[in-house]
């Protein structure tokens, strides 16, 4: 089971986990950015805020497209039982990020308003519909799908909308629209930056209300998804992390911070998703109410040989992946202004 001093399955089970988190911090800011389009009327706002995330929401999608891929070379039962599982699910998801690609590239080729209004509203919902999506799929896998004998997926799309999975589906929106708020002010000046300062301080209580009861619905409903943070008291660490981290976003947006306050929130994903994979391991897909049926980093995992030449690869492509990234954001550093080249 190893390579080295290093156990395949694990890394591959962080290193997955490290790609959807990726995707999770920065296609979150766009999909938040998406979700509160709607709340500004004037129409060279709604530009401004298109542009902000113009140039890196597509790039922002790769970290998806990769972390799908490494899903599929390192864990193939668990990439077969989740999309075929998922299945409406999944096409409601890539129908809802399509369609909101196509509004923001078609809505300003037109100046009639119903035009715009028309792919604002597909932009919108497009956005929120992503993030809830998301959400439910993790609310999930947190709660557990009941899986056969065989490792296939053993319910219907209705069985994936119990209340715990919906919950952590509106509590995923709350956090993407407080991240995309955060992103959206730091790339904006004048009237749009200070109105973008006030949605900030709603996002960040939305966030705070559904993050508590959820919190408080894992511990009452969910109690193996704190199992391992309650056997090895240290790992508190990363909770207290997380809420020092939501808690400095008000304070660093209140100094005009807004560049800590987007870090602030970045770090509040990224402890969120440690947390998740944490308490999750070595579970891929938990089997509800066979456990017994659960796929695992062993059960579900491909050949060693395989995990041994994909790790070579991606030792070589997630680099590559990252440097892009940060090139872009170094490229489209600053404010956002509005010119002939504008969306």
């Amino acid at each position: 089971m190893t390579f080295g001093s290093l156990d395949l399955n694990t890394v591959w089970f962080v290193l997955v986990g490290v790609l959807f988190t990726g995707y999770a911090m920065l296609d979150g800011f766009d999909l938040g950015v998406g979700g509160l389009h709607l709340f500004t009327r004037e129409d060279d706002e709604r530009r401004i805020m298109l542009n902000a995330i113009g140039p890196v929401w597509d790039g922002n999608e790769v970290w998806l497209v990769t972390g799908g891929g490494a899903l599929f070379a390192a864990f193939p039962n668990v990439y077969a039982t989740v999309f075929s599982g998922f299945y409406l699910a999944f096409v409601l998801l890539l129908v809802a990020l399509i369609f909101r690609a196509v509004a923001i590239e078609f809505r300003s080729k037109q100046p009639m308003r119903w035009w715009r209004q028309m792919w604002d509203v597909g932009f919108a919902l497009g956005s929120l519909l992503s993030s809830f999506l998301i959400g439910v799929a993790m609310g999930n896998i947190a709660w557990g799908v009941p899986v056969d004998a065989r490792g296939e997926y053993a319910g219907t799309f209705w069985t994936l909308l119990r209340p715990y999975p919906i919950l952590l589906g509106v509590t995923t929106v709350s956090l993407f629209m407080m991240h995309g708020a955060i992103y959206a002010a730091m790339k904006t000046e004048g009237p749009l930056h200070e109105k973008l300062r006030g949605w900030i301080k709603n996002c960040v209580i939305f966030f705070v209300i559904c993050y508590a009861t959820t919190t408080m619905a894992t511990l009452l409903y969910v109690p193996h998804m704190a199992a391992r943070v309650r056997a090895n008291p240290w790992l508190f660490s990363i909770a207290l992390v997380n809420m020092l981290a939501i808690a400095n976003i008000p304070r660093e947006i209140h100094h005009g911070r807004d560049g800590r306050a987007f870090l602030s929130s970045c770090v509040t994903m990224i402890s969120l998703m440690g947390l998740f994979g944490l308490e999750l391991y070595p579970h891929l897909v938990l089997s509800n109410p066979e456990v017994a049926n659960s796929l695992t980093i062993h059960n579900a995992a491909s050949s060693q040989k395989t995990l041994g030449i994909m790790l070579t690869i991606a030792l070589i492509g997630v680099p590559i992946v990252l440097a892009y990234t940060v090139s872009i954001y170094w490229i489209f550093r600053g404010k956002v202004k509005l010119d002939k080249m504008s969306y």
